[in-house]
């Protein structure tokens, strides 16, 4: 028996990175990219890339801690488990720009692990057993917005002060563009942890922008339920001001933004990467956006969201 799963990658619109906060995030999956794992029966463990590069913070370190997780989720279940099995592993996700390629193989990693030898892992469980193979075993501050939207998919809105967790219609997303610099992809890891030392510190001005980021997704959930894509527009320039306000934003990245903006397109971070989403106002303005990046490396498509 042989198991495969796809897991999308992701773009963040409004609220991040409030989710490791007890804030609010509203987040769409991206049929463009995808991280790609196969589970099939072996003697011993074998883990190795189905293409012909590992992936940046180490393939097979992300897939290794994940066997180590799901290994203690079965035995929390009374189930002895021995992994017998060889795990190939592949991703079409641009690496670290901030389109969750990381959590994505770890997913793909855990269902293909589950629908192979079992237990189960629940839809609501799923999450933060992801999360904590990143947390716990490997020592990465992350949040839980990356895995919630891409156990569940399409557009989520995410409340974790309440723990609740909405999936929304996509077609209320205005259509989007996704651009990134690859010779400007950093760990979005190392960024959080410095804001977590900050907020742990109980510093007013990071405490007080989580507040203002979670504020903000709800904002953005009801403008995109009224069908006020100004409204919703407005939310993911607003989210980005906050960021700035917190994170020394490598000017790489914000030249992104700026030459979006120059064009009258509203644009924000999609994580802590680098990379860019924003609303696709005008078709010219955004193959102008295209051709004005190009020499530079950025690339610029059209987001698939639906």
């Amino acid at each position: 028996m042989r198991v495969s799963v796809r897991v999308p990658a992701r773009t963040g619109l409004v609220g991040h990175p409030s989710d490791g906060y007890g804030g609010a995030t509203l987040s769409v999956t991206l049929a463009n990219f995808a991280a790609h794992v196969e589970v099939s029966p072996a003697l011993e463990l074998q883990i190795e890339p189905a293409g012909h590069e590992a992936w940046p913070e180490g393939g097979e370190r992300l897939v290794r801690a994940t066997v180590r997780r799901f290994c203690r989720h079965c035995a929390e279940h009374g189930r002895d488990y021995e992994p017998r099995v060889r795990i190939r592993y592949r991703s079409t996700i641009p690496r670290e720009v901030g389109l969750a390629g990381s959590s994505a193989i770890v997913i793909a990693t855990l269902r293909a692990l589950a629908q192979l030898a079992g237990p189960p892992i629940d839809l609501q469980r799923l999450p933060a057993l992801a999360l904590s193979v990143e947390t716990d075993e490997l020592g990465i501050a992350a949040g839980l917005q990356d895995r919630v939207v891409q156990t569940y998919g399409g557009l989520v809105f995410m409340d974790f002060a309440r723990d609740e967790y909405e999936s929304l219609d996509s077609a209320l997303l205005p259509q989007l563009f996704v651009a990134w610099r690859r010779c400007a992809a950093g760990a979005s890891g190392v960024a959080h942890a410095a804001v977590r030392e900050r907020f742990d510190r109980s510093e007013p001005a990071v405490v007080g922008a989580m507040r203002t980021l979670s504020r903000l997704a709800h904002e953005a959930r009801g403008a995109l339920e009224r069908r006020d894509h100004d409204g919703f527009a407005a939310t993911l320039e607003a989210g980005y001001a906050v960021r700035a306000t917190i994170f020394d934003l490598d000017p790489r990245h914000t030249a992104i933004v700026d030459a979006a903006r120059e064009l009258g397109l509203p644009a924000t971070y999609t994580g802590s990467g680098g990379a860019v989403v924003g609303i696709a106002r005008d078709r010219a303005a955004v193959a102008e956006l295209a051709g004005r990046l190009r020499s530079s490396g950025v690339q610029v498509v059209p987001a698939l969201t639906r």
